[in-house]
């Protein structure tokens, strides 16, 4: 007689382990195939709420369901779930009599312990909770990790920064929102499409006394022609010459030393339809410090579009796109001994100090810029900017420009670097005098930055168009 002690219990197993008790509809299995599914059940699933006995050939409902949440033990889970199924897999039908009845091979009948739904809700309950408690911890841990890393920023992971100081009065004014609006030489350096604004040869200067008594200066030049406009523009900054020191001469050792960086751009600009400019540059760029120094060439694009809704104008521009800088030169020459362990060799090898390769200052700018007010000889003019630099994090530039006296004066103020954490520039103030003598177009302009950590900045442009 074929034994059919778990006709209805030993079918979901069938999903567990289809190679060993394929094709079985109970547990009605070989004593090879038996020892194989006990061996299986407990070596690979070990802890799982299933357990299988050779001597009874009987499955329990273990009292701890903690097993529930081992991966290896799902395969088991939809096993378990079909423990008390009927033969169509519809609803629970609990067993006959509330126990399990087994029918040996000998005919008799005898029962077994019976089968409660209290004990398995009660550990899925238990596992649950368990679970629950564990994304909890997880969750607290990912919590503490992003505490202790949240101070960990791109800052400071660039070369050649000296490109991300603004250039213009003007500009500096408007809280540096200028990429939509730009128009005059200074578009070489924000957006190079805004020279194709320019109808007339153009010079600008800027002068400006940086951070811990830096100069910075910046002069362009722009020329219309019927090809496009082409625009040559100059940036210096420079540290005072200071003393050099070391360790055991603190007080300096009689030499002194210079530093500064430089960038040489050739930009060009064309309007392509009378809404639409389009405009780009190339720049060689020069760091130095004492007798070392590294160079690099960059590229900037950028365009202009002036919307038909209330003439709103629309600009991006990507700058400083180029190669890495590596810092070489004499002042990286020095004197080794490759083997200290061992006297009498040469203790006085030259070597050359490999320095590391960094990115240029990367920045996207999209902007937008309108009039929300114009009047007889009067207008004001609004302008947004978000920035997306690869050496800090995002944030949003705000500027506003009044003119007055069909532009003759001119007052502005703006805010930097909104949105960013630990900003560096905070308002900016400003006005203007724009003057025109025929055939001379003057225009002077003044900045103030409010600086959070250094002393303020105070620049001033003059342009002339001729």
């Amino acid at each position: 007689m074929v034994d059919r002690t778990f006709s209805v219990h030993a079918k979901p197993l069938h999903r567990v382990i289809p190679s060993e008790v394929e094709g079985s509809t109970g547990a009605a299995v070989s004593q090879r195939r038996q020892k194989t599914l006990h061996r299986v059940i407990t070596s690979e699933v070990e802890g799982s709420p299933l357990f299988a006995s050779d001597s009874h050939r009987e499955i329990y409902w273990r009292q701890s369901g903690c097993a529930l949440v081992s991966p290896r033990a799902e395969p088991v889970l939809s096993a378990v779930e079909g423990l008390g199924r009927d033969d169509k897999g519809k609803g629970w039908r609990p067993p006959r009599d509330k126990a399990l009845s087994r029918r040996s091979s000998e005919g008799t009948v005898t029962r077994t312990p019976s089968f409660s739904l209290r004990r398995p809700v009660l550990a899925a309950v238990v596992c649950v909770l368990l679970v629950l408690g564990g994304v909890g911890t997880v969750q607290a841990q990912d919590d503490a990790f992003d505490t202790s890393t949240r101070n960990v920023t791109k800052r400071g992971t660039t070369s050649a920064d000296f490109l991300a100081i603004p250039i213009g009065a003007r500009a500096t004014a408007m809280g540096n929102a200028v990429t939509a609006l730009v128009g005059d030489a200074t578009s070489i350096y924000w957006n190079p499409s805004g020279l194709a604004q320019m109808t007339d040869v153009g010079f600008a200067g800027e002068y400006a006394e940086w951070l811990v008594e830096i100069d910075f200066n910046f002069v362009a030049i722009v020329a219309p022609t019927r090809w496009g406009t082409f625009g040559l523009g100059i940036t210096s900054m420079r540290v005072p010459e200071m003393e050099v020191t070391t360790v055991e001469l603190q007080d300096g050792t009689g030499e002194t030393f210079t530093a500064g960086s430089y960038a040489l751009a050739l930009s060009y600009g064309r309007a392509l339809t009378d809404r639409f400019a389009l405009g780009g540059s190339v720049k060689l760029i020069n760091e130095r410090i004492w007798n070392s120094s590294a160079t690099g060439v960059a590229f900037d694009v950028g365009t202009q579009f002036v919307t038909p809704f209330r003439g709103i104008r629309l600009g991006a521009a990507i700058s400083n796109f180029g190669t890495k800088l590596q810092l070489g030169g004499d002042d990286l020459l020095t004197r080794v001994d490759i083997d200290p362990n061992n006297g009498g060799n040469n203790e006085s090898n030259r070597a050359l100090l490999r320095t590391d390769r960094f990115d240029m200052p990367l920045t996207m700018r999209i902007g937008l810029a309108g009039e929300v007010f114009e009047s007889a000889g009067s207008r004001l003019t609004l302008a947004v900017e978000a920035v997306n630099p690869n050496n800090s994090e995002q944030y949003v530039n705000l500027g506003a420009e009044v003119g007055l006296l069909n532009g003759l004066v001119l007052f502005r103020g703006g805010y930097s670097e909104l949105l960013l954490d630990d900003s560096l520039r905070s308002f900016t103030l400003g006005a203007g005098l724009h003057y025109r003598f025929a055939p001379l177009d003057f225009t002077v302009d003044y900045a103030f930055e409010k600086n959070e950590f250094f002393s303020d900045v105070n620049r001033f442009t003059f342009s002339v168009q001729f």
